[in-house]
């Protein structure tokens, strides 16, 4: 996969755009270049008036800052959304096996498909759950799969995101920037709504809901407060569910039951959508110093009075050791063959693995196994030799926190900047929602665009952008 020209989804330079694309190469030719600028400043002024934003930690000159946004819409088409659709689906429901499986009966360690030390070593494995059970066995209740293109056909998944994977907020403001600003160009497609998302996501939490009458459940966010850097996401994700969002200190827990203080007195909580770390949530049985999560509230879980979604304990099948395996976990669990495959991965875990890593450093992309917002790797052919040569003594110092990937020729899409309309490479986040009824997606996810030219590193917190989305007709009528 490595060396090969990248395929670009609307088309090559000098050649017919695809037949998906022609309405928007069209609108490209048309719209002089001076109107695509006003339309790129527009948009930064409506985020900057929404106050969307993402905090870099360690960063002391960028606190916060907007995420760039591209204006130029992506389009898949229906047919291959269903297929990413029908992947999508068959691994979520894997991965929540697996979570079901390890923390119970163990039959993936038992019978020698995972060697256990990855699952009984992992710093996301829950001791705290083993033989306890999530409510309707759904773990996940919402996942953020990477997905990346290759070529017509081929899709890859990335990344599995299962803890508390965030980025919806940007997928939904960016509809409505878009739908706002490319009013022309909108109209000349049939594009497949993500506007009810939050009735999904609400819809998935309700129904994970421990009391009889799921309608008059209780739903809260979990926020560790303003100084997140995902806050933004937070707090708009509860006023699109019309719930309350909350810090451990707006909550209690009395007989085994978590409560939420109001100006009413307290008020029952029956599922909380948190968006803090197992570490954090519960200082009588994690972090005895954390002052953002709720004391008792684990012993409120495990008697079944309260769901938390993510479960408490999902983050072992965020890992990038786990993902290595996962179509070994459809195979075991669903007795069907992957229909999404993964980016091969060597595990320097593994003698041969390790060797075959060590020996083409220029050739691969190395990740820590539990790394993540683009820390922590090296992107071989674009490091330097002095830089391979470091991220190899760390390699050899901890093989087992380390795999590596070929360097895909990930799809480019075309972006727009101020020298002209340009290629860029590009990933794709879809939101998969789990509850006790069904399994939601809604047709989209965040395209997430490497902004400098060449990089393929589209993470927010290395610089990358986002764009707008489109599930459109196979192939759109022409005007």
């Amino acid at each position: 996969m490595a060396g090969v020209a990248a395929f670009d989804e609307m088309g090559r330079e000098g050649e017919p755009a695809r037949a998906l694309y022609r309405k928007v190469a069209r609108w490209l030719e048309e719209t002089p270049a001076e109107l695509l600028a006003s339309r790129r400043a527009q948009a930064e002024y409506m985020f900057r008036r929404i106050g969307i934003t993402f905090g870099v930690y360690g960063d002391k000159d960028a606190a916060e800052r907007l995420i760039p946004f591209d204006i130029v819409p992506r389009l898949i088409s229906r047919a291959e959304w269903r297929k990413l659709e029908a992947g999508l689906t068959q691994r979520v429901k894997a991965l929540n096996m697996f979570l079901t499986d390890v923390y119970g009966a163990r039959r993936i360690l038992n019978e020698s498909i995972i060697p256990p030390e990855l699952i009984l070593r992992n710093p996301f494995y829950r001791p705290e759950m083993i033989g306890r059970r999530a409510p309707h066995d759904i773990w996940a209740h919402i996942a953020g799969i990477d997905i990346v293109r290759v070529d017509d056909e081929s899709f890859y998944v990335l990344e599995d995101n299962a803890r508390t994977p965030s980025g919806v907020s940007y997928m939904l403001e960016n509809r409505e920037v878009t739908m706002r600003l490319l009013p022309d160009l909108f109209a000349r497609h049939s594009v497949a709504p993500v506007d009810d998302y939050p009735d999904e996501l609400l819809a998935c939490l309700r129904s994970v809901a421990p009391r009889q009458d799921r309608s008059e459940a209780t739903i809260v966010v979990l926020t560790p407060g303003l100084y997140n850097s995902a806050y933004y996401e937070h707090s708009f994700l509860a006023d699109k569910l019309g719930v309350e969002l909350v810090e451990g200190r707006d909550l209690f827990v009395e007989d085994d039951q978590v409560f939420m203080r109001t100006t009413l007195g307290p008020r029952r909580v029956d599922v909380i959508y948190r968006r803090v770390d197992d570490d954090f949530l519960d200082p009588l049985v994690f972090n005895p110093q954390s002052v953002l999560g709720v004391p008792g509230l684990i012993g409120a879980y495990l008697a079944g009075n309260v769901t938390i979604a993510n479960a408490v304990g999902t983050g072992v099948a965020d890992d990038k050791a786990i993902y290595s395996y996962v179509p070994d976990l459809i195979r075991f669990y669903l007795s069907e063959e992957p229909l999404l495959k993964n980016v091969p991965t060597y595990r320097c875990r593994e003698p041969d693995g390790l060797k075959y890593v060590l020996e083409r450093l220029d050739q691969l992309v190395v990740k820590e196994v539990n790394g993540s917002g683009g820390y922590g790797m090296l992107v071989g052919p674009h490091a330097t030799q002095a830089q391979r040569e470091q991220f190899a003594a760390k390699i050899k110092a901890d093989p087992a926190n380390y795999i590596a990937q070929p360097t895909l020729a990930l799809s480019t899409c075309p972006a727009s900047f101020d020298k002209g309309v340009a290629p860029r490479h590009v990933d794709l986040r879809p939101f998969v929602l789990s509850g006790a009824d069904s399994v939601r997606i809604v047709p989209g996810g965040l395209t997430r665009v490497a902004l400098k030219e060449g990089s393929l590193v589209v993470n927010s917190s290395q610089g990358g952008g986002t764009k707008d989305t489109w599930i459109v007709d196979d192939i759109e009528d022409e005007d």
